[in-house]
């Protein structure tokens, strides 16, 4: 079904900057095509790309999904590879850079606060179901990594998404606060006073101070004690490197991060769910806490993808396709004419 090789593409080798296998390098007819497009939300210069199915007829009318990329990811990653995807099953897909990051506008950079990535989400959708040829009453949801738990909280209040899916969601407020697999629960108290601090010195018109921005060995990379970030370190910084795409987020996002939770009120989706992650994944433990929560909705399944780490779910052929096995099926159900 895929066909995306273990070499990624070099973004100055593709007119979009598209890195990932496979990715679309010129429109045809009869085959998907990819828009980059531009709109304001809040004030601030979005920048997105929709992809359209092949044969596309405009006076036609197709299901559309909004695709949110993961934490420090860009539209040109894995967030494209999935948009693109789909868009071969015959659906309308858009994916956006998040305010303050990537190509979109916003100061200070690198900002990363739950409320606007939440916000993102709802921009995309307000653009798609505007979008010509788009039934605004077949609208889906997909979130991958940091953008499945900000797509959980969309989809919690905003019903125009009739169905949602998360792939490897990762619990941005949760690692946040107590580190991942919970490792930093003993330094809490201690971390938001520096965040507090950080803040205080941003407001004076002092630094802005980053987290999560650097710039490791190979060697500190390997001594890294979670797959996650060694195989993410390769992925984002190697093999899918994109210039707009960073680690880095402001210390001061940190105080948004640190009370914030992808579960919270999750009881209040009521769409069809699906939660897709891979079964080596170490960061599975948030899918497999969160799922249980989703007590709202009676359609919703978890699906492990055997032998997949987190990051591998994002470019391995072969686990690409298994998401595609089931995202394929799940939206064709749930995305149906006459469903309310």
């Amino acid at each position: 079904m895929t066909n995306t090789t273990a070499i990624a593409a070099n973004y100055k080798h593709n007119p979009f900057t598209l890195v990932y296998g496979g990715a679309v390098t010129r429109n045809e007819p009869g085959k998907v095509n990819i828009h980059p497009v531009e709109y304001k939300l809040n004030g601030l210069d979005i920048v997105a790309n929709v992809y359209t199915p092949a044969n596309d007829d405009r006076n036609q009318k197709y299901p559309a999904i909004v695709v949110a990329h993961p934490n420090g990811g860009v539209k040109e990653q894995v967030a494209g590879l999935y948009a693109q995807h789909l868009a071969e099953q015959g659906y309308t897909t858009i994916t956006a850079d998040a305010a303050y990051q990537g190509g979109s506008g916003g100061q200070p950079r690198s900002v990363d606060k739950p409320a606007n990535r939440i916000e993102d989400i709802h921009g995309m959708a307000d653009f798609i179901t505007r979008y010509p040829g788009v039934d605004a009453a077949r609208l889906g949801l997909l979130g991958i990594c940091g953008g499945g738990g900000y797509s959980l909280a969309a989809a919690k209040t905003d019903k125009r998404f009739k169905a949602v899916a998360t792939l490897s969601m990762f619990n941005s407020g949760r690692v946040r606060r107590n580190g991942f697999a919970d490792s930093q629960l003993g330094t809490i108290q201690e971390r938001l006073k520096q965040v507090s601090a950080a803040r205080a010195q941003e407001m004076a018109g002092g630094d802005i101070l980053y987290a999560g921005d650097a710039n490791l060995t190979d060697a500190q990379i390997a001594a890294l004690p979670f797959e996650m970030y060694r195989q993410g370190y390769e992925y984002y910084w190697k093999t899918h490197a994109h210039p707009n795409s960073t680690f880095k987020y402001t210390m001061s996002s940190l105080l948004d991060l640190m009370r914030w939770d992808a579960t919270d009120r999750i009881e209040l989706i009521d769409q069809p769910l699906l939660m897709i992650a891979g079964s080596k994944a170490d960061s599975l433990y948030m899918t497999e806490e969160a799922f249980p929560k989703a007590t709202g909705t009676k359609d919703r399944e978890l699906f492990k993808i055997e032998g997949a780490t987190h990051i591998e779910t994002y470019w391995v052929p072969k686990y690409v396709d298994a998401a595609m096995g089931k995202l394929t099926p799940f939206f064709a159900r749930t995305l149906v004419s006459d469903r309310t």
